[in-house]
């Protein structure tokens, strides 16, 4: 790639030069040949001058003095060569000059101008001024290898200004090569320096945001095994009693306890989709969430649970609440997981609350427990007691959602406070716009 670069960057350098260079060497060379001309004018002149008409008119001869490589030679009203060099009968630019006209032209390898001589108001002869073209020819030359070798100076510049940018535009794609190869081979921590080149600083952020999603993707994928076990650990043990019940009791119908249990499976599923889903970021774009909806669900999923060991359930709903933007299946995880730790941990009544705060809407569940000794130790994964798999995974899920997952108050009577941010005052939890 450097090489096509420099020698792309070289080309359009030659490309430019000869664009440029051969019209002005074609300009220099007849710049040169007109002042040869102009010179030969005036020296014809200045020549002219000197001559003394009336040896012409009488035909006697008149001495001509060459000028250096300048010949001079004179002729008569009929073409004829009277004194000097040159051709014995008048050429093509001397018939003109004869004619009353100043004449150039080229002749034999020499320059020629050719200039009339008046006497008595009429023409009576021409004068003849030549030089060896090679004069010419050679000074043009010089200025030919001049242009040509700051041609080259241009092109050896241009070169060294193309390896140069060769490698400045090489050096952070190379590096966003070697960033994707160590994406490729797992390394989810790799980061791109800014180069100052737009386009590739916006593949760079682009690979940047991919690597730090592979990573989350992976991380939540790898911890899914631990935490979707401890999930479904509580489900999977009423399950187990069940049957296990049926097979200890010999009059019990088997085909009814099977009927029931497919409830709770049904629920098992689909907790087990739901966490699929969750870990795999795999869900559809948040919508404004239906919390009226959910808290009803999760009245009647956990109202009969929490009866059972003899402790209430209150649901407490402040009104005109608005409605954050996310997953379903998110919140309800979090609030599952909650809500066990609860029935675990806690005990008397369990209170969940949706409460409105500044730019925020807030789930707190809490209950009559001891509690903890301090706001962190909960969330603590795999701590010595056994807890904090199910709260260190329902406080991810709270930071995927974009929102927060704290322990308000420690205890005695623990809160736990889920807090989901809104971006906009205009819906109330029920479903339509707040008044």
């Amino acid at each position: 790639m450097k090489r096509r670069i420099t020698w792309s960057i070289v080309g359009v350098s030659a490309i430019a030069l000869l664009v440029l260079g051969l019209p002005l060497a074609i300009a220099v060379g007849r710049l040169y040949r007109n002042d040869a001309v102009l010179q030969l004018e005036r020296e014809a002149s200045e020549t002219r001058r000197a001559i003394n008409v009336g040896q012409l008119t009488r035909n006697d001869p008149v001495e001509l003095t060459n000028r250096g490589a300048t010949q001079f030679a004179l002729y008569d009203q009929t073409g004829l060569r009277m004194s000097a060099v040159g051709p014995a009968h008048a050429d093509d630019a001397t018939r003109r000059a004869l004619r009353g006209k100043v004449h150039d032209a080229r002749e034999g390898g020499r320059i020629v101008v050719a200039i009339p001589v008046d006497g008595n108001e009429r023409v009576i002869g021409a004068l003849r001024a030549s030089r060896p073209e090679n004069t010419v020819s050679g000074r043009t030359r010089r200025a030919w290898l001049l242009m040509g070798g700051v041609g080259v100076l241009a092109l050896g510049v241009s070169t060294l200004l193309g390896r140069r940018q060769a490698r400045r535009l090489t050096r952070p794609v190379d590096a966003l090569v070697d960033a994707a190869d160590r994406l490729g081979a797992g390394d989810f921590s790799v980061r791109t320096n800014p180069s100052g080149v737009t386009e590739l600083d916006e593949l760079g952020a682009s690979i940047d945001v991919t690597a730090q999603r592979l990573g989350g993707l992976l991380a939540r994928e790898r911890s899914f095994s631990a935490d979707a076990s401890h999930q479904l650990r509580t489900p999977l043990a009423a399950l187990r009693v069940a049957v296990e019940s049926t097979l200890m009791t010999p009059t019990a119908d088997a085909r009814e306890t099977l009927q029931e249990l497919l409830g709770p499976i049904d629920r098992l599923e689909a907790t087990v989709d739901e966490l699929l889903t969750l870990a795999r970021d795999t869900h559809a774009d948040r919508v404004p969430l239906d919390l009226t909806a959910l808290l009803e669900e999760i009245e009647e999923q956990w109202h009969g649970r929490l009866a059972a060991s003899g402790r209430p359930l209150r649901i407490e709903v402040q009104e005109d609440l608005v409605m954050p933007l996310a997953s379903p299946a998110a919140v309800r995880q979090i609030l599952d997981v909650l809500l066990t730790n609860a029935d675990r941990h806690g005990a008397g009544v369990v209170t969940l609350r949706a409460r409105r705060a500044p730019g925020a809407t807030v789930l707190d569940v809490g209950d009559e427990g001891r509690g903890a000794t301090d706001t962190q130790t909960p969330f603590v994964r795999r701590s010595r007691d056994g807890h904090g798999i199910g709260l260190s995974l329902a406080r991810t899920l709270a930071e995927a959602e974009g929102g927060r997952l704290h322990l308000a108050h420690a205890g005695p009577r623990p809160v736990f406070s889920f807090v989901m941010p809104v971006e906009s005052p205009g819906y109330a939890a029920g479903g339509g716009p707040s008044t």
